[in-house]
């Protein structure tokens, strides 16, 4: 059943995006291939994967649909399934359609398509994560750092104002594609860090979205082809997503930068993002996603972790949170400061944060880190609890427990010298 599942996730954004230009309605295109994911659970095990599973799905929901629409109509239904089961000939015309359509990506359409600029942009990129990707609402909520039933409201709100814009569902066209060009990267950016913060038993689960999110970023720099902030967008997710293979051990556990075999590092991937940066760079038109690859290409480029330029990644964090103001970016300057100027103008620099970053748990793992390194264990004790309790996998719970040890054999060791001292 993993393969299948697998298979399911993999299709299902050019599936909807077909099925949504088929049907130009969100609700029937979702219903629909929920369907058609239905009947593959049933079909696939016993006659195996069709040659175009994609292609499947679509004629499965569509008639799905079109099957659901005539018995409320009291129409008379479709055939028997077992009657319209050998689908090659359909899959292949359908496939064939698929491929010479002027807009080639049915993924790429959705995402401009959810990113109409009769919406809101944190609905655009909700909705986009929601219908394109597949994510859970809960999901979704956690990359927004808000409530499930606050997200709920806000994708709801979504499909409603898109349904009462009467919004086209067809191909936008140049105008309007780089109109919708910065959500379209945000939306590829967060299903992009939703594959890449998965840990433990789900790593491996939700690696396709990393894959699918520079599969996308690609496409979206072929159609954009001198946009500064798309090259460094495609830079960034190869170069962050070239430490894959040293970021867990061999029990899941997570591993921290600094100490990850860098021999494990994919370098045709760095290879590729180190040219897109460079090449970015030379345009000489700051923006976010540019600086970010900035950063990754610093770590990329240090053979040991004593090599890392900290100094030019604080300054690159500086220019960010100028461009892009978030108490998020001057947490991760802080890792930086900490390197640089010592763990107490870092501690003093996320202090201010703590409201706004109440329930994020890499705040209070990194303020544990800053309180160990200063030696106020009781202090460190519980930031390493709060992170515990807001930890959002069992591998980031564990990566925390073991500081929490090393914390607890450090204060024990201290305690046994000052015994023997005689203090």
């Amino acid at each position: 059943m993993v393969w299948i599942n697998a298979a399911l996730t993999a299709a299902r954004p050019q599936a909807i995006g077909a099925l949504l230009r088929y049907f130009r309605d969100l609700d029937t295109a979702e219903e629909a291939f929920q369907d058609a994911c239905l009947r593959a659970l049933k079909a696939w095990p016993k006659n195996g994967p069709p040659r175009d599973p994609t292609a499947w799905l679509i004629f499965v929901g569509r008639n799905a649909a079109i099957d659901s629409v005539r018995k409320r109509s009291k129409q008379e239904p479709l055939p028997a399934e077992e009657l319209v089961s050998d689908l090659n000939d359909a899959e292949s015309d359908l496939a064939e359609r698929l491929d010479g359509s002027d807009y080639r990506d049915d993924v790429l359409r959705l995402l401009f398509i959810c990113c109409h600029p009769e919406l809101p942009q944190t609905q655009q990129i909700a909705l986009a994560l929601r219908i394109v990707s597949g994510l859970s609402v809960k999901q979704i909520a956690r990359a927004f750092l808000v409530g499930e039933s606050a997200m709920e409201q806000r994708i709801t709100r979504a499909k409603a104002r898109i349904a009462q814009a009467d919004v086209p569902f067809e191909t936008p066209g140049a105008p309007e594609r780089a109109e919708r060009l910065a959500a379209v990267a945000a939306m590829i950016y967060l299903v992009f860090n939703e594959g890449y913060s998965a840990s433990g038993d789900s790593a491996p689960m939700r690696a396709p979205l990393c894959d699918e999110a520079i599969r996308l970023a690609r496409l979206l720099l072929r159609l954009f082809q001198t946009e500064p902030e798309i090259m460094g967008l495609t830079a960034l997710l190869l170069l962050q997503y070239s430490r894959t293979p040293a970021r867990f051990d061999a029990d899941g556990a997570v591993v921290l930068l600094e100490d990850q075999d860098r021999g494990l590092w994919n370098r045709k991937l760095i290879a590729e993002g180190l040219a897109l940066i460079d090449k970015a760079i030379r345009h000489r038109q700051r923006g976010p996603y540019q600086v970010q690859a900035a950063i990754a290409a610093l770590h990329a480029r240090a053979a040991r972790p004593e090599d890392t330029d900290w100094a030019q990644i604080d300054l690159l964090y500086a220019a960010l949170e100028e461009l892009q103001p978030s108490p998020v970016v001057t947490l991760n300057r802080a890792v930086a400061v900490a390197k640089v100027r010592g763990p107490a103008a870092a501690l003093e620099m996320i202090e201010p944060l703590a409201p706004r970053l109440s329930g994020y748990f890499h705040f209070f793992g990194v303020k544990g880190a800053l309180l160990m390194q200063l030696g106020r264990a009781d202090e460190a004790r519980e930031a390493f609890g709060q992170a515990i309790a807001k930890a959002n996998t069992a591998a980031e719970a564990a990566h925390i427990r073991m500081h929490l040890d090393r914390l607890m054999k450090d204060s024990d060791a201290a305690k046994t010298t000052l015994v023997k001292s005689g203090a």
